[in-house]
């Protein structure tokens, strides 16, 4: 139960970050794929620097997980392109379209912002799709 509540914690304030850094905003996310701000690039630019320094001192310190004690292994990314390409080009224009990557959904939802619900309902049939036509997909 402490971890399901740690878990919650860690979400919300994750989603509060997103919201106050306007991380969620459908005119900052235009702004964006218009080239007119460098707001929301630095924001993705600073998450990947951090996560790139994140996970080599995960690697370098031979982490283990807090759970259970086990050593963390990340597995080395698939040198395929076409997966890449593909689904990044469909998340890219998932994300055109709707103005909101799959994590600021819930927070605009939360947020208040009732029409979301077409759009997270149109990422979980897409979702189900991907799962159902997985196997048929180049990976």
């Amino acid at each position: 139960m402490i971890r399901t509540i740690v878990f919650f914690g860690i979400g919300i304030f994750f989603g509060i970050t997103l919201f106050k850094s306007e991380a969620a905003s459908w005119f900052r996310i235009y702004e964006m794929f218009q080239f007119q701000s460098f707001h929301m690039y630095g924001i993705i630019g600073s998450a990947l620097l951090f996560g790139m320094l994140f996970t080599f001192l995960l690697k370098r310190l031979n982490a283990k997980s807090l759970l259970d004690g086990k050593p963390l292994v990340i597995p080395d990314k698939d040198k395929s392109w076409k997966r890449y390409l593909y689904g990044g080009t469909l998340f890219g224009i998932g994300w055109a379209l709707t103005g909101a990557c799959p994590g600021p959904l819930f927070v605009l939802l939360g947020a208040g912002f009732i029409p979301v619900l077409v759009v997270i309902a149109a990422a979980l049939i897409g979702t189900y799709a991907y799962g159902a036509l997985r196997s048929k997909l180049p990976h």
